[in-house]
């Protein structure tokens, strides 16, 4: 028995647990709603739907796609949608029509959208009005064919949802004006499909249910091709831990305001419905005070968060006013979880912050802390079912407690990247998913993660790439060598910073900027650049980005 599965033992968790006890993600969704029916599943935005409802409303959404339009099952949906209610109806009726759904970013820039919705061959957009604009200005130089715009009151009653819509596009000017040649109103197909059902769509374990879009340090993201089989494993693998803090079918509130395009998010939302729960949708986490405002009164149970969100809730008067006397879990993922901000949440809330690990890849848990041994410094218990080694750089496993490349086998692991066979071949072998992060696994059997991705930027939560900024930053006529790197900051975890060759001294750091913030979201705009005469570089012309990064840390 190897230390993980000792430490497994220990803790009572099962080694192996069934991740198939339905045909499907639908069929899975249909058993959730039938045990917990008039539950409150949903609230965004002081508007809440019950298990029912959201079945109700995927119904009418999957009907519309099967009978008023071109697509056909197996067709790519990109579903553009920050935490509202219609995101959740969105995807299980894109799911109900046979669908793969495109997690996509509402941040996303015009040549980013550009990009995903031409590589996963999305034939059909749903978009929240507010950010609608950029999609307007590139959807007619891909294959999407139909669109679909919400607005954020559209699942609200009538008059409070006209009064909310009204406000947020005449009063707070927070939608642009945009076009398309053609679109849908959420609201209409809502009203016009009501009581219309789907044809039912058989898909099987092993078909594609989203593209989860990652990034690469040598190129454009690619979409990870997780399966209906690998989502539903990772959503009960992970489920034991919420039981391990006291979340099982209770009808706990859980508060969310990771988006759930990301795929932790999304993992967690779905157990969050296999266990009965209530999740609070938080719209725009970085609105602390309509975030604060929306938790107030209620009796919060759990919550998910990263470190940058922790801290700025910390520091925020009113958060620490709130009442905590129900909350058992604060679950944190997407970046490293400081010890420092975990030590504070703790004081301030009286709940411990449970740290996990996983990437788009693996769906994305690989492990995570447990109720009964939360180790500060490691993201804890691998899932059952689920097989980690630690390698060194000629492929051999390594013993406890020595450093190396984490390698993750099991039912999670991503069917491959879509269309880059060649790159799936790489990550993938007999089984091994390479994730390129460097880890040790403990005496104890636990996970601890060294180091990650070696030139991989993570800015709040999200992944930045130093080879996509450095692409923008070369169209630039000016630069002719760019190298990104990251950076410690206390606000975001890291930031980017960008050190470039140019041939015109009299560029100036604000040009370099403005230029990189037509192309690229915010949180991959560098904060600070630099010029230099040459950057170092390999024997064969390589700019060397670790050089870059050891001489910043000599200046």
């Amino acid at each position: 028995m190897t230390t993980i599965e000792a430490l497994r033992d220990k803790l009572n968790v099962p080694q192996s647990v069934n991740v198939a006890p339905q045909d499907n993600l639908v069929e899975l969704y249909r058993s959730i709603i039938s045990k917990y029916g008039d539950r409150p599943a949903f609230t965004a935005l002081g508007q809440t739907i019950s298990y029912n409802d959201l079945d109700e409303y995927s119904d009418r959404f999957a009907a519309f796609l099967q009978k008023k339009t071109n697509l056909s099952a197996g067709d790519r949906i990109a579903i553009q949608l920050p935490n509202i209610l219609q995101q959740p109806v969105a995807l299980l009726g894109s799911l109900k029509a046979g669908l793969v759904v495109v997690n996509t970013n509402p941040l996303y820039t015009e040549p980013e959208l550009q990009h995903q919705f031409k590589d996963s061959g999305a034939k059909a957009l749903v978009v929240l009005a507010n950010v609608a604009d950029k999609a307007a200005a590139i959807v007619n130089h891909t294959d999407i064919e139909t669109v679909i715009v919400t607005e954020l009151g559209d699942l609200h009653s009538p008059v409070k949802g006209w009064v909310l819509n009204k406000v947020v596009k005449h009063i707070k000017k927070m939608v642009p004006d945009f076009s398309f040649d053609q679109s849908e109103s959420f609201v209409s197909i809502m009203r016009t499909m009501k009581g219309q059902k789907p044809h039912n769509v058989q898909s099987s374990l092993k078909d594609i249910a989203v593209l989860q879009y990652t990034g690469g340090t040598t190129g454009l993201s690619k979409g990870a091709m997780l399966t209906h089989a690998n989502l539903m494993a990772n959503a009960l693998q992970s489920e034991l831990f919420f039981d391990s803090y006291g979340m099982a079918e209770n009808g706990a509130l859980v508060v969310q305001p990771l988006p759930l395009y990301h795929i932790f998010a999304f993992i967690v939302s779905l157990i969050c419905l296999h266990s009965g729960a209530h999740t609070l949708l938080i719209p725009n986490p970085r609105d602390l005070d309509s975030m604060v405002s929306a938790m107030k009164g209620k009796k919060v149970d759990g919550i998910c968060g990263l470190n940058t969100l922790f801290v700025a809730l910390a520091n925020h008067a009113g958060f620490r006013e709130l009442d905590f006397s129900h909350l058992q879990m604060t679950l944190s993922g997407g970046m490293a979880l400081a010890s420092d901000t975990a030590k504070r949440w703790e004081q301030i809330t009286g709940c411990q912050v449970y740290e996990g690990y996983g990437l788009s890849e693996t769906s994305p848990v690989i492990a995570v802390s447990h109720g009964e041994m939360n180790v500060m410094g490691s993201v804890g218990v691998v899932v059952p079912n689920t097989q980690v080694a630690i390698r060194d750089e000629q492929g051999q496993d390594l013993p406890n407690g020595e450093r190396g490349e984490l390698f993750v086998k099991g039912p999670q692991v991503m069917k491959g990247y879509w269309q880059h066979e060649e790159q799936t071949k790489e990550s993938i072998v007999d089984g091994w998913f390479a994730t390129g992060d460097i880890a040790v696994i403990t005496d104890e059997g636990m996970l601890k993660i060294v180091d990650r991705k070696k030139d991989m930027i993570i800015v709040s939560g999200f992944n930045v790439f130093p080879n996509e900024v450095e692409d923008i930053a070369l169209t630039h006529p000016e630069i002719v060598e760019a190298a990104a790197i990251g950076q410690p900051d206390d606000s975001s975890g890291e930031v980017v910073h960008l050190y470039v060759v140019s041939n015109n001294k009299s560029l100036t750091e604000e040009d370099v900027i403005a230029h990189c913030r037509q192309s690229l979201a915010a949180y991959k705009i560098p904060k600070k650049v630099f010029f230099k005469d040459e950057l170092p570089k390999s024997a064969v012309g390589k700019v060397l980005r670790r050089l870059v990064k050891e001489q910043a840390l000599r200046a």
